[in-house]
C-alpha cells in the first residue's frame, strides 16, 4: 500500500474513530454505548450482516452503502474496546487483514505465478490454511469453525472441510437416499410422541437434527447455498401468505372464521397470480 494510499485511507476512517471514542468517553459519552463490551454487541454485529445480505439480495443497493456503514461500525466499536483494554486497535485489526491476504494470495503479492487457474488458487489457499492451523495447534481441519455461527451455515462448512480430504459421496443419489433415510428415522421416533413425550421428544429433537443436517448436504452437492435457499423460502412464504390475509378480509369474515380449505384457496390464487406476473413479464 502507497504511502499516499494509506494517508487516504487515514483520513476516511478518522472521523468515524473519532466518533467511537467520544461515545465511549468515560465522561460525556453515551450512557448505552459505555455499558456494551464485546459480547454484548455481538448480537447487533449479526443483525447489521443480516441487513448486509439482505440489501443484496433485496437488490436495494441504493440502502447497501447504509448497511455496511452500520456493519463497519460494528468493527470500529469491538476496536474500541480492544484499545481500551490495552489488547489491539483499529490499526492492529487493519495490519492482520493485510497481512493475512497477501500471505494466502503469494500467486498476486509474492511473484508465485500459479497461472490463471482459480483450482490451482484455491489449492494453496487451503494448504496455507491448513499451516496456519498447525502453528495454532489446531491439528484437525474441523478445529477453527466458528461454534457460534448459524446452524446451517455451520454444516455446510462442516461438509466442504471433510469433502477436501476425501469424506464425501461422489454423486448425488446417496445423498438423497440418506435424505429419505433420515425422514423415515424422525417418524419411526415422532410416532411414539403422544404416549411418552419425555422419553422420545429429546429423540426427535436428535433424528431431526441428522435430517437437517442431510438436507444442507443435499443442498451443497446441488450447488445451492441452504441459507440462502431458505431465506427465500421464507420471503416467498410471507408474501403469499400476505395475500391469503388480503383476500380473506375482502370476503367480510375475520380471518380465524376461514376453514382451511378456503385458506387453501386462497393460497392457491395467490400462486396462480404470481405465476400470470411473472409469465407476463417473460
Amino acid at each position: 500500500m502507497s504511502a499516499n494510499t494509506l494517508k487516504q485511507a487515514n483520513d476516511i476512517m478518522q472521523p468515524l474513530l473519532t466518533i467511537m471514542e467520544k461515545l465511549r468517553d468515560p465522561e460525556t459519552g453515551c450512557p448505552w454505548d459505555k455499558q456494551q463490551s464485546f459480547e454484548t454487541i455481538v448480537p447487533f454485529t449479526l443483525e447489521e450482516a443480516y441487513e448486509v445480505a439482505d440489501a443484496i439480495e433485496q437488490a436495494d443497493l441504493d440502502s447497501l452503502p447504509n448497511e455496511l456503514g452500520d456493519l463497519l461500525f460494528q468493527v470500529v466499536f469491538y476496536c474500541q474496546l480492544g484499545k481500551e483494554q490495552g489488547l489491539f486497535d483499529f490499526a492492529t485489526v487493519v495490519n492482520k487483514i493485510c497481512d493475512k491476504l497477501t500471505r494466502r494470495h503469494p500467486h498476486v503479492f509474492s511473484g508465485d505465478n500459479l497461472g490463471t487457474s482459480a483450482e490451482q488458487v484455491k489449492l494453496v489457499w487451503d494448504e496455507i490454511k491448513q499451516q496456519e492451523r498447525l502453528a495454532k495447534s489446531q491439528h484437525s481441519i474441523l478445529d477453527d469453525i466458528p461454534v457460534a455461527m448459524p446452524a446451517l451455515n455451520r454444516a455446510i462448512k462442516i461438509q466442504k472441510r471433510v469433502a477436501k480430504v476425501g469424506f464425501d459421496w461422489a454423486d448425488l443419489a446417496p445423498v438423497v437416499a440418506k435424505v429419505h433415510e433420515e425422514i423415515d428415522e424422525v417418524m419411526a421416533e415422532a410416532q411414539h410422541l403422544e404416549a411418552n413425550k419425555d422419553e422420545y421428544y429429546p429423540k426427535v429433537v436428535d433424528e431431526m437434527g441428522d435430517l437437517l443436517f442431510a438436507v444442507a448436504n443435499m443442498a451443497r452437492h446441488l450447488g445451492v447455498e441452504p441459507e440462502q435457499a431458505l431465506r427465500l423460502a421464507n420471503q416467498k412464504f410471507e408474501r403469499r401468505f400476505k395475500g391469503v390475509e388480503q383476500y380473506a378480509a375482502q370476503s367480510g369474515k375475520a380471518f380465524e372464521q376461514h376453514s382451511l380449505e378456503e385458506l387453501d384457496s386462497y393460497w392457491d390464487q395467490v400462486k396462480m397470480a404470481e405465476k400470470s406476473q411473472q409469465l407476463s413479464k417473460d
